[in-house]
């Protein structure tokens, strides 16, 4: 089995640098808009044998270190029964805006409410037949509560600052639910063989620290706890938040990702030795010609030169129009830059 990606997040000594990609599976392949084409994102992500085949495809074009489960970290609000469209983001029906609204949520088991997610795992499983690890994910309680709120996407979300302000006992009880909800999903996947898992907190930089330490931070800790006795990695990824990365080691991941705000030896000082780190190229780099990816890409490397427990990935998620030709020289220069020399493995 190719184990870098596994014994990088355990800071293990490791022969290259591993690498995989947020959102690898997805819309800059062209095989994935001709399957596309004929189903919509939410039948492709419950169905396991296409979000199998999707989740497969990038490793079929580069030599990755790691697969990651084809989904979205809004799936698991099935368990809440949340009517929700795709378009091509999220779009909540009716945004939850009051008490009332949060007292009514009942969440059932994982297993009930999204059967498809655990057989899609079991299946890549087979298909990966111990090859390449798999990654599963959910979504940071914060960061699935702003997109509640705010009833879809949009920059700066400025609704769940609304009700932070206005109805805090309101904002926390939510997360409450999010909490053990998504707990409940972290370990299903892990039941199922997913063998790391990430937390996306993509929303939570639009909080100053206080704000973070109150609301985001107590619903990602308890997500690291709640999966801790099942001896998988778990990375925590930090999104547009610079100023927060203090308070978001203090969860003690096993992994800290992050976007590409801050260069990785600032935040190796930050993290401290006893954290791998994951990131940080920023995803507009794969537009340049081969020659910068390929400097941009041992820029990054250089930085954490030496330091055990580093996944190369993007600072984000890779671009729908991302070249494919650039995709191949980020991989290429991993696999030359990334090398690591006498290294045990």
């Amino acid at each position: 089995m190719n184990d870098r990606f596994l014994r990088a997040c355990r800071r293990q000594p490791v022969d290259r640098t591993p690498l995989w990609i947020m959102r690898q599976a997805g819309r800059y392949l062209p095989e994935y808009r001709e399957l596309r084409s004929k189903v919509d994102f939410l039948t492709a992500c419950r169905t396991p044998e296409i979000a199998a085949e999707i989740t497969l495809q990038p490793l079929r074009r580069f030599a990755l270190d790691a697969a990651i489960l084809f989904s979205d970290i809004m799936i698991p609000l099935d368990a809440f029964d949340i009517p929700m469209t795709f378009d091509p983001g999220p779009k909540i029906d009716e945004p939850i805006r009051s008490r009332e609204q949060v007292d009514r949520l009942r969440a059932r088991p994982a297993g009930e409410a999204v059967p498809f997610v655990a057989d899609t795992i079991r299946l890549l499983r087979r298909e990966l037949d111990g090859k390449t690890p798999l990654i599963g994910f959910c979504g940071a309680p914060f960061t699935i509560a702003a997109y509640l709120v705010q009833g879809e996407g949009k920059e700066g979300f400025s609704a769940i600052k609304r009700l932070m302000y206005r109805e805090p006992a309101t904002l926390e009880a939510l997360i409450e639910k999010l909490c053990e909800s998504m707990a409940d999903y972290l370990r299903l996947q892990i039941d199922a063989g997913i063998q790391a898992v990430q937390i996306f907190d993509s929303w939570c930089g639009i909080l100053d620290e206080a704000d973070y330490r109150a609301f985001a931070l107590p619903g990602v800790q308890r997500l690291v706890n709640a999966v801790k006795d099942r001896g998988v990695p778990v990375i925590y990824f930090v999104n547009g938040a610079p100023h927060l990365l203090p308070a978001a080691v203090s969860v003690e991941p096993d992994v800290l990702g992050v976007c590409w705000r801050q260069t990785l030896d600032i935040v190796a000082a930050i993290a401290g030795p006893d954290i791998a780190l994951q990131g940080n190229l920023d995803p507009h780099v794969l537009f340049a010609d081969g020659p910068v990816v390929r400097a941009c890409v041992a820029d990054v490397l250089r930085r954490v030169e030496g330091r055990p427990g580093h996944i190369m990935n993007l600072g984000h998620g890779i671009l729908p129009d991302t070249p494919i030709a650039s995709v191949e020289a980020l991989v290429e220069a991993v696999h030359i830059y990334g090398r690591v020399p006498a290294a045990v493995s």
